[in-house]
């Protein structure tokens, strides 16, 4: 958090059906649906968040991410980063508070990649979902699904991935923790964090601009990922794969898919990542081990299939 950006607050997707998106993300993925607003906007977030939400569902036309969002630490940072972004020439959109219900204002980006990125200091603290501030038992009853704890990461597809990690990296205080290098030693995949966990958000290098790989939810265990691997097969849900491990940060996972299409992951472990870690470097020609370790090659729909 070298800047004051703490961590990953939130993803607005864009979904084709908005009942049986909810059925996917609140029934199968466990999140806990919050609210929905006169935007027709569904609000939905992991049992151990604090914010008031992390998930917003938006029926389109198209499936895939309208944006991401970082929580900073408070306006005075805000008001900062607005300032670094501006000084590197990128355009910022003020979005006003209530605009994302609970949530203060924001300020938006364009990445080099063509995702549209959004920082705020404010949102609503409505507590973990059925768990007291005072006293707190371990977890809370009527959880579904596969009981998600948090949104943690986002994986994305486009161009300009060298820029792009500049505007992470140098303007806003990201961290590399990992990354893939071609023969030529340039980037083609990049993962970076701002704070101890593997990453926040990760680019993978596609001449298609602002394309969207997947939103990743976190489990506490292996054995949880494993029955959610069950639930998928109980609930004939589209399945990408796994369960597996990665190479890269080392998370146990698997792959599946809502019903528009958009990819989601869920996982436990993964490494960890502190300031004075140097990144870890990876090798093309290894990609295949890279993303799925036991099975050491990629399967067509994880590098075609996007939204």
């Amino acid at each position: 958090m070298r800047k004051g950006i703490m961590r990953a607050g939130h993803v607005q997707i864009r979904v084709l059906d908005l009942q049986e998106a909810l059925t996917h993300y609140r029934d199968l993925l466990g999140l806990i649906e919050v609210e929905q607003d006169d935007q027709n906007r569904v609000y939905l977030k992991g049992w151990t968040e604090v914010d008031k939400f992390s998930v917003v569902l938006r029926q389109a036309e198209v499936a895939g991410m309208d944006f991401m969002g970082f929580k900073v630490l408070n306006d005075e940072v805000l008001e900062q980063r607005e300032q670094d972004l501006l000084a590197h020439g990128y355009e910022v959109e003020h979005l006003p508070a209530g605009e994302l219900q609970g949530c203060g204002r924001r300020i938006r980006f364009q990445a080099p990649t063509g995702h549209h990125f959004e920082l705020y200091a404010d949102k609503e603290q409505t507590g973990k979902w059925g768990i007291s501030k005072i006293n707190p038992e371990a977890w809370p009853r009527g959880l579904q699904g596969m009981k998600a704890t948090r949104f943690d990461h986002c994986l994305l597809y486009g161009p300009n991935i060298e820029q792009t990690y500049g505007l992470f990296c140098d303007v806003l205080g990201f961290e590399l923790a990992e990354q893939v290098v071609n023969p030529d030693n340039q980037k083609v995949a990049v993962f970076m964090t701002v704070g101890m966990k593997a990453h926040d958000v990760a680019f993978i290098d596609c001449p298609e601009a602002n394309k969207f790989h997947h939103a990743s939810f976190f489990l506490d265990s292996w054995e949880a990922v494993l029955r959610a691997a069950d639930l998928i097969s109980m609930t004939n849900t589209s399945i990408d794969i796994g369960p597996t491990r990665h190479g890269l940060t080392h998370g146990q996972t698997i792959y599946f898919f809502d019903p528009s299409g958009n990819r989601n992951e869920v996982f436990c472990g993964g490494d960890y990542h502190y300031p004075d870690h140097p990144p870890v470097t990876w090798k093309a020609e290894e990609l295949g081990k890279a993303i799925f370790y036991h099975e050491r090659v990629l399967n067509e729909r994880f590098l075609s299939v996007l939204t």
